[in-house]
């Protein structure tokens, strides 16, 4: 099996990537039904309780059937999909279909519904304390869950990864089994195991994010469809608050007050009450599904949480029959004592509000993508990198990460189906 070192630049060299080959199962060509998308814009406690639920069985479930349940045995794994900005349920419309078809009755497959198109704008804590709040009502309204993992796509990964964090409690109804995950706090060694812990009082399984911006958006190519142009990306920063909201700042990770760090770092850490990396720690399986190249949305760096000197020359080759798929490969946890906020990132901070330029900006920037890697790193990563090079049309990557839509944006059917058989191969019975 081919080994790759995931080599960090100023510290400890031990995070061994180990390169995966998926089973050789080839993608198939699912078409979504009619009907066949997730709830749009309504608030979901209400809409429980008067409209159908789409489920891993394709048949409506409304409060009636949910109380009947009980009486009988329905799905046990919840899977939550999520949106991006600007975007709603209906994105995942073609996803759904085919999670439905591949993974069968045991699945209640569910689309968020809470940040709809300008509602992302809020900030990502106001949206992950939104999905927090409607996953368990939907945990709460479904009688014989067990299980639950999130398929999340761009910033929805950030909403996920704010709102288990919420959802995230020591106490979990069945401890599962799986690799184990180092953490480290203050300089000593605590030592998980996948599936410790619960999120939503639900065993977690599968944390999967498509094309989110796990570093923010700042520094070179991090947003592609700036060019990389230096004076584009000065502009970008103090513009993002006033087109996206409090999200842009917290993108561009120059929110809150200069001597606080920005979310975006908090949330590479248990801060508080929000056990960011243990709810992240809980999952048995941690996947992102991440473009090396034509996503004008996210780069590579940022979505596969990578340094640019782990980058290497986008491969070409699609792996095991599922186009487009390119690389697979297993990061394992490096233990470090996690991300640092000093003063001197604090007056970087101050600088590039106050008066942002390349210099003072880069020297932020980089001080804190290295801080936020440092964080996220403490966990195990399985990274699929996608490339739709010989795709119709390259420049939808981002949009066909997820087959947004089914016509435009199909390229993207490789990754679905290898999203679906990576669910299968960890949550069906037969592989336990």
């Amino acid at each position: 099996m081919a080994s790759t070192l995931c080599s960090p630049r100023h510290h400890d060299r031990s995070h061994l990537c180990r390169r995966l080959r998926p089973r050789p199962s080839p993608p198939g060509h699912a078409r979504p039904r009619s009907g066949a998308a997730g709830p749009s814009g309504l608030n979901t406690t209400k809409y429980l309780c008067s409209h159908p639920m789409s489920t891993g069985r394709g048949s409506p479930v409304s409060c009636s059937s949910v109380e009947a349940s009980k009486s009988k045995q329905g799905p046990e794994h919840l899977i939550v999909l999520v949106h991006g900005i600007m975007a709603s349920p209906s994105d995942w419309t073609y996803g759904e279909a085919v999670l439905k078809k591949r993974l069968g009755d045991n699945f209640f497959i569910y689309a968020s519904s809470s940040n709809i198109y300008a509602k992302s704008f809020d900030g990502i804590n106001v949206a992950g304390r939104r999905l927090a709040k409607e996953v368990l009502d939907v945990v709460q309204k479904m009688a014989g869950l067990k299980k639950i993992s999130f398929i999340a796509h761009s910033l929805g990964g950030l909403f996920a990864r704010y709102a288990i964090s919420i959802l995230y409690s020591q106490q979990a109804k069945e401890t599962g089994s799986g690799a184990g995950v180092m953490l480290t706090s203050g300089g000593s060694e605590i030592s998980r195991t996948s599936g410790l812990g619960a999120i939503a009082g639900l065993e977690p399984t599968n944390f999967i994010t498509l094309a989110t911006p796990h570093l923010g958006v700042r520094g070179k190519n991090q947003l592609p469809f700036l060019q990389g142009l230096s004076i584009l990306e000065k502009l970008a920063a103090p513009l993002a608050p006033f087109i996206v909201g409090h999200t842009g700042a917290q993108l561009f990770l120059t929110d809150g007050e200069p001597s606080k760090p920005p979310l975006l770092l908090l949330m590479t850490s248990d801060h508080e009450d929000k056990k960011f990396i243990s709810a992240l720690a809980a999952f048995k399986n941690r996947i992102l599904y991440a473009n090396v190249s034509y996503d004008h949305m996210v780069g590579w760096k940022t979505s596969s949480i990578r340094r640019e000197l782990d980058l290497r020359k986008p491969l070409r080759r699609s792996v095991d029959g599922y186009k487009y798929i390119v690389n697979v490969e297993y990061c394992s946890p490096v233990s470090s004592d996690g991300p640092h906020f000093p003063l001197r990132a604090a007056r970087a901070k101050e600088a590039a509000q106050s008066t942002p330029n390349m210099e003072n900006t880069q020297e932020y920037h980089q001080m804190m993508e290295e801080e936020m890697i440092r964080g996220l790193q403490r966990v195990g990563w399985k990274k699929v990198d996608v490339n739709f090079h010989a795709s119709m049309w390259p420049y939808s990557a981002h949009n066909n990460m997820h087959v947004k839509n089914e016509w435009l944006h199909n390229a993207g059917a490789g990754v679905i189906a290898h999203v679906a058989d990576s669910l299968k191969q960890t949550c069906l019975p037969s592989s336990l």
